[in-house]
């Protein structure tokens, strides 16, 4: 299906106007609507998350142009921050930067969930498309479940740092080889591993659990906020093979994207983003 960008400057000045007025609305929108039915959730199985694959590699293939160029903000986001960990002697908060940033990989995919959505109804639809969800009646649910992923990410660099001064002390590290050389060669690097991965693993299964369908579910229904965690929460005890099983998939889509300097993720994010959406429709009658 054809696709085409726009000119960003002149579609913001046509409707930033008119976004910003329904911003307000939105933002105190967190209930949803009382007339919106309770979603029903179906049995998963790992042929779910192929399907689901495959319908995100397909909306990435038909989307292409749009997301690389808006995704490629990403990996300079990503970029920056590891960049800050090394000249701001914060080098032990480089790991838990880039690895607790996948915490936040759900915020970062709306717009894709908005245009899935879309080309799922037969529509023809362009990046600027994406920035409906700023006029969905649920944004502010929307807006306030990624501010607890974002208050979830602050929490895991400061039990990472923690973590790192009981362990490691405060060593006055040389570089990044030094660094390296003292996690992997001494007692206190390996004390933090062991400690730190299942601590980190455990931040990422409550991210994953909280919002698995309830990001897609907030820009496809005016559900509101608790109940879309609820079903989130609820669809993950029910199958947790099957969500586990996608959260490695998504792990091992934005380390695959990570390896090139970060530059990989404008092409892992926009396709696990599009897939999420099928993932939810799956979930979800």
């Amino acid at each position: 299906m054809p696709s085409t960008i726009g000119n960003p400057f002149s579609w913001g000045a046509r409707n930033i106007g008119a976004a910003g007025r329904d911003i307000g609305h939105a933002a105190v929108h967190l209930g949803g609507s009382a007339a919106t039915a309770e979603p029903q959730l179906r049995p998963l199985t790992l042929q779910d998350i192929r399907g689901a694959l495959k319908d995100g590699m397909a909306d990435f293939a038909a989307f292409r142009s749009d997301v690389v160029v808006a995704c490629l903000l990403y990996p300079v986001i990503g970029m920056c921050l590891i960049w800050f960990a090394f000249h701001r002697g914060l080098l032990p908060l480089a790991f838990p930067l880039v690895s607790g940033f996948a915490l936040l990989g759900p915020v970062a995919a709306i717009g894709l969930y908005e245009l899935s959505r879309r080309r799922e109804a037969g529509e023809s639809p362009t990046w600027a498309d994406s920035f409906a969800v700023l006029r969905a009646p649920g944004f502010g649910a929307i807006v306030m479940l990624g501010a607890g992923l974002a208050m979830l990410f602050l929490a895991w660099l400061l039990v990472a740092w923690v973590l790192h001064g009981l362990t490691m002390g405060i060593p006055a590290y040389l570089g990044l080889s030094d660094f390296l050389r003292q996690v992997l060669t001494t007692p206190g690097g390996w004390a933090m591993m062991i400690v730190g991965v299942p601590l980190g693993a455990c931040f990422a299964l409550v991210a994953l659990s909280v919002s698995v369908i309830s990001f897609p579910m907030l820009v496809d229904r005016d559900i509101g906020l608790p109940r879309a965690v609820v079903l989130s929460v609820r669809l993950t005890r029910e199958n947790p093979r099957a969500v586990l099983a996608w959260g490695a998939v998504v792990v091992a889509g934005l380390v695959i994207g990570a390896i090139p300097a970060l530059l990989g993720l404008a092409v892992t994010l926009p396709i696990l983003g599009h897939a999420t959406w099928h993932f939810y429709r799956r979930a979800v009658v």
